[in-house]
């Protein structure tokens, strides 16, 4: 298994990431019980025992109540701090009344008053990475590279990065900043195969299907950016989920992940994962999942490679279709 992007920036990043969305009881406004701090800690116990050391968070994952509950966890646990690597996004505003629609939102008092935001949620004086969540059409990059500047300077981020962006967006941001961005997290799974496709199909005519921005992977990899997947595990479709009423390419897909999955003696989860570190782009996936029984066996994707054949059984398969 090739070595991750932030690996050769000296970062000793895991494999893979534990995404903390799921934490903090739900989308709703109810108080965080001692419940939710408990599973929050089931599932920090399940991910460090597979080895992952990064923690990936957003501003906005259960309107806060996420980063609150892991700096409780922070709280309870002294030392491991100084062990993990600790992510969050910003950008993401919702709805706030009549005239004031859910929008994105890169000025700089806005991302300063966010990372303040969150270092208070989580108890800690600096995280290690942002990501600014979602493109903004009237992101101004001169002011966006001023505040990153700031915030790296006043010691409250360490790295920065991206968030669903294409390669233009990434070298017009970089082109005015001083500060590298060496992360790209986008939507990729065995269920989402734009970022395959487009590159794929490239002179042929099912091209036009494929809504992945061009060039944006390559780019990536020639610019040491590492790639970051979320929805990795494509919400359960392909490892156990029910699938009733799904496509036939779905239920096959499903059979297939089993099948091998089986023939390893490991886990559907596994195969899944596989399959995305398997690619030469050393993708690093997030694990959107809380329960430590799917976090311990999404680990033992970390033991397996996929041969060329079982890979492309599993991408000819998922697209419904033979490659042209």
């Amino acid at each position: 298994m090739k070595p991750l992007q932030l690996e050769k920036r000296g970062i000793a990043a895991s494999r893979m990431i534990m995404g903390c969305m799921g934490f903090g009881g739900g989308w709703n406004q109810n108080p965080i019980t001692a419940s939710d701090i408990k599973q929050a800690h089931e599932a920090v116990d399940a991910a460090l025992s597979i080895g992952i050391n990064f923690f990936d968070h957003a501003d906005i994952y259960t309107f806060g109540k996420a980063e609150i509950v892991f700096g409780q966890i922070l709280k309870e646990r002294k030392d491991l701090r100084e062990s993990i690597f600790i992510q969050s996004k910003c950008g993401i505003r919702f709805e706030e009344g009549p005239g004031r629609p859910g929008r994105y939102d890169f000025s700089s008092d806005y991302i300063s008053n966010s990372v303040d935001g969150i270092l208070k949620r989580l108890g800690v004086e600096c995280i290690d990475f942002l990501l600014l969540h979602r493109p903004d059409p009237l992101m101004e990059p001169e002011e966006v590279a001023e505040v990153i500047r700031e915030l790296k300077e006043s010691g409250k981020v360490r790295h920065f990065g991206v968030s669903n962006m294409n390669a233009a967006q990434i070298k017009l941001l970089q082109s005015y900043s001083n500060e590298p961005f060496i992360i790209n997290q986008l939507e990729m799974s065995l269920a989402k195969l734009d970022w395959l496709e487009t590159g794929v199909l490239v002179n042929h005519h099912e091209r036009m299907h494929a809504h992945f921005p061009e060039d944006t992977l390559d780019y990536c990899r020639l610019e040491n950016i590492q790639i970051q997947a979320w929805a990795s595990l494509a919400q359960g479709l392909f490892s156990g989920r029910n699938i009733d009423g799904e496509s036939e390419s779905v239920r096959e897909t499903a059979r297939l992940v089993q099948e091998m999955a089986e023939q390893k003696q490991t886990s559907a989860e596994a195969i899944l994962l596989a399959w995305l570190m398997r690619h030469p782009a050393s993708i690093q996936p997030i694990l959107g999942t809380i329960r430590p029984d799917r976090i311990q066996k999404s680990g033992e994707a970390m033991k397996l490679t996929l041969t060329r054949e079982e890979w492309y059984s599993l991408y000819v398969s998922s697209r419904g279709r033979k490659l042209p």
